[in-house]
């Protein structure tokens, strides 16, 4: 059966799934669990589906016909994870994982625009890991990208090598990624489709920020690389890059609400509707400043803060204005480093006092 096909039957086996009680785990968690290539279970052993957590009921389906894809989509967690950890590093709320079963914890039982950036970079990392895994031959259902030659391409360069497969990486991640939401079936008008619709959108948006981002990359060939020929192939842009647009959405997220035929609509019409590229929330962010169970706030008692910087990372607005405890620490550096010929440095490890500042 080929890709596309194997697609439209997983889509199909979704209609008759049933909604998950609220507070269930998400498919996030894979990030965590090592998923074991299908072809090392033995004969008899438990099968793989059935073993990963987190999943609803339409994504353990896809789950069963895609078995070889879902060590991807843990790697794809993994490194959205990380992205979402390096963009908010200098930020109050600073992307902690801990909750075994949702891995985000109670913060994203919250639809705030901070829940909105860990939909979209999660579905962003899906569709990077998957479209990479194909132009490297790791799934047998699709291989190197079939994206047509671009007509800016000059005439006498070649359109060929073996390009990440963007366009299997996005369908696929569309029907996983968003099994969860659309399996759902919610009164017209309720805050629950708000949520649903806003996690839809999110979701989307990860998604388009790799496709948009992917570019073509081209390899000289020529005696003495002379470059006389050029072979060209569509790549992804680097995951950094993909993270860094979402936080521009992230920074400039719209606030929605649902209306009574059951669309999200702005709070503010002032303001233009969001495109499918940007992102969206309905509630409010709470207050990151103290540790609050309820809300999952872990509070930002105990952050490193920078004492001259007037940014997020500055101790009076990381620190909201509590105060901060100086200590000091060593931190080793490389120090009076050499060349030698031919051809490396050698340095030597010199320890350094610093001056440190912690959130009350």
């Amino acid at each position: 059966m080929g890709g596309g096909a194997r697609l439209l039957l997983g889509a199909a086996l979704l209609c008759g799934c049933c909604p998950l009680p609220a507070g269930a785990g998400s498919w996030w968690s894979l990030a965590r669990s090592p998923v074991r290539r299908p072809e090392l279970y033995i004969m008899g052993a438990a099968p793989l589906c059935g073993q990963l957590p987190g999943l609803s009921a339409g994504q353990r389906k896809l789950c069963q016909l895609y078995q070889e894809h879902m060590a991807f989509i843990g790697a794809g967690a993994r490194r959205a994870i990380q992205e979402c950890q390096h963009q908010f590093r200098l930020r109050r709320w600073n992307c902690s994982t801990g909750d075994a079963a949702s891995v985000f914890g109670r913060l994203v039982r919250i639809g705030s625009r901070e829940t909105a950036f860990t939909y979209a970079v999660s579905a962003a990392g899906v569709v990077n890991a998957i479209s990479r895994a194909c132009r490297e031959g790791e799934l047998s259902s699709c291989g190197c990208s079939r994206t047509a030659r671009p007509k800016d391409l000059p005439r006498d360069w070649l359109w060929g090598g073996c390009g990440d497969n963007v366009e299997y990486g996005y369908r696929f991640a569309k029907e996983f990624v968003d099994a969860k939401e659309r399996e759902k079936n919610y009164a017209k008008g309720s805050e629950e489709q708000a949520r649903m619709l806003m996690n839809l959108q999110n979701n989307e948006a990860g998604r388009r920020a790799v496709y948009k981002l992917a570019d073509v990359a081209c390899k000289c060939h020529g005696v003495s690389g002379s470059c006389s020929l050029k072979t060209c192939w569509l790549q992804l842009a680097d995951f950094r890059k993909v993270g860094d647009l979402l936080k521009e959405k992230y920074d400039s997220a719209a606030a929605m609400r649902i209306s009574r035929k059951g669309k999200l609509e702005l709070v503010n019409n002032r303001f233009n509707m969001p495109t499918q590229e940007d992102l969206v929330y309905v509630d409010p962010s709470p207050d990151y400043c103290l540790r609050n169970e309820t809300t999952g706030s872990l509070g930002t008692q105990g952050r490193l803060c920078n004492k001259t910087s007037e940014g997020m990372d500055g101790c009076e607005l990381m620190c909201c204005g509590r105060g901060y405890d100086q200590f000091k620490s060593v931190q080793v550096e490389r120090c009076n480093c050499k060349f030698h010929w031919c051809c490396y440095v050698k340095c030597k490890q010199c320890p350094k006092i610093v001056d440190q500042y912690v959130c009350k």
